[in-house]
Parts: C-alpha cells; sequence; structure tokens
C-alpha cells in the first residue's frame, strides 16, 4: 500500500491510467458519479473538490477481494489492462504525487476498485470538514467483466449511459488507420506498451437476465469484417478477416486478431452468462464494450458511419492528392504523363518534354535502329553549331560512333570527365557563348546568364555512350538544342523534319 498522497485534482477530476498519453472514450459515456470508464489503459475518478488536493493512496491486492471496506461513501471498480505491469493516477490537468506515479501492479487484467468519502463541493466545504479520501485498490484479473457500482453515495447522474458510442469508440480502437508518417522519416522504435510476450488471453464475461439473440453472420467493420460463426446451439467462432468490399482508398489489411476465438452462451438459474474466450488482453476491454452494445438486441452496429465518415474524408484526400499528382505530372512532361517506359528514364527525358512533347513523343515512337540514328544526327549538329566538328580528336569519336562503333573511352568512363576536361583545356576548341535563360522556379527571378556553348554542346555527343538508343536519342536531341541558344526552335523544326 502506498501512503496517503496529496494529489491536486482539476474540474472533479483524476485519470487512472496504465499507458502514458492515451487518449479514450470521452466521459458522461459510460460509467457512474465516481468512476468512468475511459478505455483499456484509463478511467477517470470524480471529487466532490472542483479544483484543489484531496488524499489518495493505492493498494494492490494478491488476489480479488471477498469483502467490501467498510467505512466509504461510494466505492465502484472497473476493469483496465496494463502491458507493462504499471498504473499512475494524476490530476486531470497534470496533478501529480510522486506515490501514485508509475506504480508497480500485476501485468496484463486487472481490476480497480475505487473508494471515495468526505466527496464535498468547494462551496459547500468548510474548514473543520474532513479531507476528501479517494483509496484505489488493484489486483489481477483473469476476466474482464462490466464496470459496477459496488456502493453508491446517493449522488445523482445527470447524464444517460451510452452503449452505441462507447461500442462505436472500441471498434474504432480495434482498426486503427495505419500510420501516415511519411517513409523518408526514420522508423520510430517498437512501442514497449504494444509488446504482449508472455501474457495470456483472457475471457470477456457479460450476463443478461433474458435469453439473448446473437448477431450470427457478419458484422462490417470497413476494410474488415466479424465472422460469427455457429458451431453448435450454444457455441460461435469469432473470427477477424478482410471484407470483400473495402471502403477505403488504401485498404486496411492487417487484421487486429489472426486467431479465431470461442463466444460461449451459458444459460443458468439466473439468466444468461456469455462469455467470449481466448481474446488478447489488450483488446478485452474493447471487446467487453462491442458485447454490452450488441446484447442490447438493437441490431445496430453504429461503428460503421464512423467509418464511412473517415473512408468519405480519405477516399477526399486520395482524389485531391491524385490531382494535384496530375498537375505536377503534366508540368514535368509539358502535358498527360508519356509511357512508364519514357517516365522511368533518368536523362533529360522531362527536360525535351518541356521543351517540345511532340518532339519527345516521336523520338520515343521510332525502333531502336532509329533512335540511335537521330542520336548520331543530333550530335553531328550540336558539334557543328559549336565549332568542335573541326577539332580531330573530337571529329574522329563522332565518326567512330557513326561507323558502328562505340566511343574511345575517355568519352564513357566517369560519364565523359576525363573527355570534358580536355574539351575545357584544349587551345583549339573555340570558345563562344550563348545566353540561358534559367527557369525562374528553379532559380529565382534572375536576368538572362550565358554559358560556354561547347560545354553545352558536349554531352550530345557523350549521349552516343548509352546503350539504350532512347536515352541516347532524347539526351542528345535535348542538349544540341540547348547549344543552338537562341535558334533552339529552328533546330527542333529541323528535328521533326528529319524525323520519318
Amino acid at each position: 500500500m502506498t501512503g496517503w498522497a496529496r494529489l491536486h485534482v482539476s474540474y472533479c477530476q483524476y485519470e487512472v491510467t496504465t499507458v502514458p498519453g492515451t487518449t479514450g472514450l470521452g466521459i458522461h459515456t459510460i460509467g457512474d458519479t465516481l468512476l468512468q470508464v475511459g478505455g483499456p489503459s484509463r478511467l477517470t475518478g470524480f471529487c466532490g473538490i472542483h479544483t484543489g488536493p484531496i488524499e489518495a493512496r493505492l493498494r494492490v491486492l494478491p488476489e480479488p477481494p471477498t469483502r467490501v471496506d467498510a467505512g466509504w461513501d461510494a466505492v465502484s471498480e472497473a476493469t483496465l489492462f496494463s502491458p507493462s505491469g504499471r498504473l499512475s493516477v494524476i490530476g486531470l490537468m497534470g496533478g501529480v504525487a510522486e506515490a501514485l506515479v508509475d506504480v508497480a501492479v500485476p501485468r496484463g487484467l486487472i481490476r480497480v476498485r475505487v473508494h471515495a468519502r468526505n466527496r464535498l463541493h468547494d462551496s459547500a466545504r468548510a474548514d473543520d470538514d474532513p479531507p476528501e479520501q479517494h483509496e484505489l485498490h488493484v489486483w489481477a484479473a483473469r476476466e474482464e467483466t462490466p464496470w459496477r457500482t459496488v456502493l453508491a453515495d446517493g449522488e445523482v447522474r445527470g447524464w444517460e449511459q451510452n452503449s452505441a458510442k462507447a461500442a462505436e469508440w472500441a471498434m474504432l480502437s480495434l482498426v486503427p488507420r495505419p500510420s501516415t508518417r511519411p517513409a523518408l522519416l526514420p522508423p520510430l522504435p517498437p512501442d514497449p506498451y504494444e509488446d504482449d510476450t508472455g501474457l495470456a488471453r483472457v475471457a470477456v464475461a457479460r450476463r443478461r437476465r433474458a435469453p439473448v439473440d446473437l448477431p450470427v453472420g457478419v458484422l462490417p467493420v470497413g476494410d474488415l469484417q466479424v465472422r460469427l460463426e455457429r458451431i453448435d446451439a450454444d457455441t460461435l467462432r469469432w473470427a477477424w478477416e478482410t471484407s470483400d468490399a473495402p471502403i477505403f482508398p488504401d485498404p486496411l489489411t492487417a487484421l487486429p486478431d489472426d486467431e479465431p476465438t470461442t463466444v460461449r452462451l451459458t444459460t443458468g438459474p439466473h439468466g444468461v452468462t456469455l462469455r467470449h474466450e481466448g481474446v488478447r488482453g489488450r483488446h478485452a476491454v474493447a471487446l467487453g464494450l462491442i458485447w454490452d452494445h450488441l446484447l442490447n438486441g438493437t441490431g445496430t452496429y453504429p461503428w460503421i458511419e464512423a467509418l464511412r465518415e473517415q473512408a468519405a474524408e480519405a477516399t477526399a484526400r486520395a482524389e485531391e492528392r491524385r490531382r494535384l499528382r496530375a498537375e505536377q505530372e503534366a508540368e514535368r512532361w509539358g502535358g498527360p504523363p508519356p509511357p512508364d517506359r519514357v517516365r522511368r528514364l533518368l536523362g533529360q527525358a522531362q527536360p525535351l518534354a518541356r521543351l517540345d512533347r511532340r518532339l519527345l513523343d516521336r523520338v520515343a515512337a521510332l525502333p531502336a535502329e532509329r533512335q540511335r540514328e537521330v542520336a548520331c544526327w543530333a550530335a553531328r549538329r550540336a558539334m557543328r553549331v559549336a565549332g568542335l566538328e573541326r577539332v580531330g580528336w573530337i571529329a574522329d569519336a563522332l565518326a567512330t560512333v557513326e561507323g558502328g562503333r562505340p566511343l574511345p573511352g575517355a568519352f564513357i568512363e566517369q560519364g565523359g570527365a576525363t573527355a570534358f576536361r580536355r574539351l575545357l583545356s584544349d587551345t583549339e576548341v573555340p570558345r563562344t557563348t550563348i545566353p540561358l535563360r534559367p527557369n525562374p522556379r528553379a532559380f529565382g527571378a534572375q536576368g538572362v546568364t550565358e554559358m560556354l556553348q561547347q560545354a553545352a554542346a558536349f554531352p550530345a555527343l557523350t549521349a552516343l555512350a548509352d546503350q539504350d538508343p532512347l536515352v541516347a536519342a532524347i539526351d542528345a536531341v535535348y542538349n544540341a538544342a540547348i547549344a543552338h541558344g537562341e535558334d533552339r526552335h529552328r533546330f527542333l523544326a529541323e528535328a521533326h523534319a528529319a524525323l520519318p
């Protein structure tokens, strides 16, 4: 047992949590005036004091209690799941008592019983009134059972239980959407609170006084579904599976549980008992809330509408992303995207498309031998316009390729770096410039600049080293067009005329 600790509460509330930072079911959904269920890892305790300190302590029991301790005004209890074997009691706005933080409790399914006394509102409290006290008892649980009021203090609940809302939240918690974390970021480390290693499966138990009808067949859950298959008169098989009609644009395929579980009905003198056996401990509380609704006999699945809304929003986002990608592709390619064969090229396919999309399409449509001829024609035109056709070692290399032989090694190795360095140092190479008009989006609002015409033309020759004739043709044509400077449109017209 921990000693009495001063815990600062706000808005008459404190939280009992087994997983830090989790969100859950909102208050005023399931519970009473002392305790309200917030999900598998959280419940909310309610105080008389609105803002201020209460005294609180926690007892961990070796086994379930056989009686209710005397001296308390109100007692309620509920089930939680503690994946790490730790539990904390914290004020709603972060009030912390060190003795109540990270307390060791049984790992797995636990039952939490909350006792309270002297719950007086601030406006009714006098200086000589005893302090408000809350004591929590915790023990290991073998099955998940509903929350219950053990002892009521007469305070009237001002809201109605909402099992449909609780079932909606519970089902959505079992089928969360995949993370949208960008793939470029490194993966997050494993969440230690998701580790079920060593934890036995448990049962969910519900009791009803009158006979119940079970929803045999299929429970729709968006991209997934639960198949409830009758094995005999009192036994059903619960199995998760993917839906034949998924509703999300990127359907969920991971199942909450790969193993089928068993649902048993037992009828006795006091009514009917349903036991859902073999479930994962972390799912037990959510499945209990789902069964609470299903056993009400309304025949409704309140989570369906929420999933449809999520799917509609996801579809709208996907359509917007597709629209933006299509616009970006159209801008990059100067029109509708070309075939995948061209789109996968890493060279000058996109720049040539923006320069003359029709020419790109025509070159791509040629047979391989014609593409190689176009590449040599463009390289010859580039060398001519830059005055390199008269430089011996360059003229020889071009003639070699036109004769059907590969370029010399200096034009191939390291992308032709050796030959390019020779180009820049050779005194026989002419030096002329052409205007360069950068793309304002890529380079900012810059004026016309100049570049060495021979440096612009030379890549049209080294492009002939590529083994793919389509790549060689595209790169040679594009670089030849750039080498023509302000006359590039005349060159492009001649290129069209040269094509069959």
